[in-house]
């Protein structure tokens, strides 16, 4: 079946962006960047996805517009709160017993999982031994993720996950309101390097004790999807803990060897190579 003209032209976009600005989508399963770019055609006002194309490439203000359409944002404190119990309950003592710990959350969006990993490691008596990685692609998400505030709106829900995820204390006392926002307390990145990085293009991240990339890799085509947990294997000290998506899975990867099932339901893996 031959190519639509927008998918001649979303090609095009995709090889003008990393060619341009070195953001490589173009091994991003297709039918969600195909369906991202033709929502920021219509909200951005272009008649063609070439005349964004051109748009993007002749103003760098326009990248990081795109770039909100093309990276997904969407998360909340504590998602999946069974995951977080998992965490605390059964990998948390494993955790206890190293001097000191490197964690890495990959695609941390706009810091959500980040926030819930540092009040969870903090009501476990692990906040002053760890050091936090939080990383992501989009530079606007980063910036978010760093101030730590979001819509008081959504604090009832991730009271809620809190809770469920075992939390040892009340939400509330880790954020302060203001003027219908919550703001979340500095000393919870006081151990955090914010960084830029990239799944796609970026090498191996450290020596860490947990890696935590969750729904990132259900966006990436299965080639993409298995040089991201290559990097994980590198990335992960001996016995080190790596968390996915509950959507996602190490089943049909390259790497799966290397991992042994940890916790399978809430999709917790440990290297288990030597």
């Amino acid at each position: 079946m031959a190519d639509t003209l927008d998918d001649i032209e979303i090609q095009l976009l995709l090889e003008a962006l990393y060619h341009r600005y070195h953001y490589d989508f173009r091994h991003y399963a297709r039918a969600s960047i195909k369906r991202r770019l033709l929502q920021a055609r219509v909200q951005l006002g272009f008649g063609s996805i070439s005349a964004m194309q051109s748009a993007v490439l002749h103003d760098e203000g326009m990248l990081p517009r795109l770039l909100n359409y093309l990276t997904v944002q969407v998360s909340e404190m504590f998602r999946d709160p069974a995951y977080y119990l998992a965490l605390r309950e059964k990998v948390i003592p494993h955790l206890k017993t190293y001097p000191s710990l490197k964690v890495w959350i990959a695609g941390c969006s706009n810091g959500e999982e980040l926030y819930s990993l540092s009040i969870l490691f903090r009501e476990e008596g692990l906040a002053d031994k760890t050091m936090f990685y939080a990383t992501d692609i989009n530079p606007t998400a980063l910036k978010k993720a760093q101030v730590g505030v979001y819509p008081l709106d959504d604090i009832r829900l991730f009271t809620e996950n809190h809770q469920k995820a075992g939390g040892r204390s009340s939400l509330s006392d880790y954020y302060t309101a203001d003027y219908g926002r919550a703001v979340f307390d500095k000393s919870l990145r006081k151990q955090v390097v914010f960084s830029d990085h990239s799944l796609v293009t970026d090498a191996a991240f450290g020596e860490m004790h947990l890696i935590s990339c969750r729904n990132v890799l259900i966006y990436f085509d299965r080639p993409l999807q298995d040089r991201a947990l290559g990097l994980f294997r590198e990335s992960l000290a001996r016995r080190g803990f790596l968390g996915l998506g509950s959507k996602e899975s190490l089943r049909f990867s390259a790497h799966a060897h290397a991992f042994a099932d940890f916790c399978r339901e809430q999709r917790i893996y440990q290297r288990s190579e030597p």
